[in-house]
């Protein structure tokens, strides 16, 4: 038995058996197959899985998902494990501080959940073991207020955010017209203590009630917080890519990152060296400027979509390091650049062992080696792997 990208079992005739692990026995003499736990099958964690789509590995101990991961990497890198390949950094239980669930008020019952995998389906969670307390304890309120708000057959998107200052809560499709629906939803903003309640129709978001202005402390530096901005699932795991990027860039003085986001790896870095912080996603590169101006880092930004123009020929000369760090679909443009120059360090995140490994290739083939890796699974219970990864220009 091995395990396939997604987490199903596969037999050595190449049967797939879903919710098997390495070590189980199957039984296929019976309709569906049944399946014997092995040494590592452990009990889910969840009531709701395997419905629910948020997991797919809860069949796994905690062993055989770091197996899972580092399986998952093998298999995508161009010359194999580096090295130097750090142990699996793993998020616990009850750590995910951002969430995006949806919500469907239907012959007068309100199901708040998440989809089935592959589906439309939504499932109704009365707990997620995944989910920060801070988070969990809105769900029940959250039921009462969209069970009221909501017209029959009406959904809505709920994206939680736990900053450094509180709860902030966008809500989609949910109408804040009107004295009678302002009045209830800030309400609900007092009575839960929401940092922030913005809500999102066909006009655009419109922030309602900000009690606390929400920010997140990175690098030492509080950054002003966008509505609903991208930032690492947990804080665990964003403190072991942090450590990660941070081991890999080492003491050099002139750094550009690419992808930057809020300045999850910017403002850490900036602490010891000159960055410049780029990126297409205006409203945070604006707000890590204003974070970086007010603390008085040496980080310049530039707002620039990398896909269509990335950084390349001269605009790299000068740089140390080079950390990129882009969405699921990697940057493979930027790694033709990149493989063109004569960057001596090339530190890349990867969200998505596929795109990384090709994105890997490119650097490889254009005279990088991949000396180090440190190997992320935040997205705990999940197929999602992570990772950071050092390339140094061979001379």
């Amino acid at each position: 038995m091995r395990l396939a990208a997604r987490g199903d079992g596969i037999t050595a005739d190449g049967r797939f058996v879903p919710l098997a692990a390495i070590g189980d026995s199957v039984d296929f003499a019976v309709d569906p197959p049944r399946i014997i736990p092995g040494p590592h099958h452990a009990d889910a964690a969840c009531a709701h899985y395997p419905a629910c789509g948020g997991c797919q590995l809860q069949h796994l101990n905690d062993g055989a998902y770091t197996d899972f991961v580092m399986d998952r990497l093998l298999r995508v890198l161009p010359a194999g494990l580096p090295a130097q390949t750090h142990p699996v950094a793993l998020s616990p239980p009850r750590s995910r501080r951002r969430a995006s669930l949806k919500a469907l008020k239907r012959n007068g019952r309100l199901s708040l959940g998440f989809h089935s995998e592959g589906t439309h389906a939504l499932v109704d969670i009365a707990d997620c073991p995944l989910l920060v307390p801070e988070l969990m304890a809105l769900l029940p309120p959250l039921r009462a207020l969209l069970k009221a708000r909501l017209k029959d057959g009406q959904g809505a998107g709920i994206a939680m955010t736990l900053c450094d200052d509180g709860v902030d809560l966008l809500l989609a499709n949910v109408s804040a017209e009107g004295l009678a629906a302002i009045e209830a939803l800030s309400e609900f903003a007092a009575t839960h203590d929401l940092a922030r309640l913005s809500v999102e129709g066909p006009g655009g978001i419109d922030t309602l009630v900000e009690r606390r202005a929400p920010t997140l402390i990175m690098g030492g530096v509080a950054v002003p917080m966008p509505v609903a901005p991208f930032l690492q699932a947990t804080r665990e795991g964003e403190a072991a890519l942090v450590a990660a990027v941070l081991a890999a860039v080492g003491d050099t003085a002139r750094v550009a990152d690419l992808f930057c986001g809020l300045g999850t790896f910017a403002l850490p870095l900036s602490q010891h060296a000159a960055v410049l912080a780029v990126d297409a996603a205006g409203p945070a590169v604006m707000a890590l400027g204003v974070a970086a101006r007010r603390a008085g880092r040496r980080v310049e930004v530039q707002h620039r979509d990398l896909f269509r123009r990335p950084l390349a020929g001269k605009e790299l000369s000068g740089f140390d390091a080079i950390v990129f760090d882009p969405p699921r679909a990697g940057a493979e443009a930027q790694a033709r650049a990149l493989a063109a120059s004569a960057v001596p360090l090339v530190v890349a995140v990867s969200c998505n062992p596929n795109s990384f490994g090709r994105d890997a290739k490119i650097l490889v083939e254009g005279g990088y080696t991949l000396t180090s890796l440190w190997p992320v699974a935040q997205f705990r219970w999940s197929s999602h792997v992570e990772l950071v990864a050092r390339f140094d220009r061979q001379p």
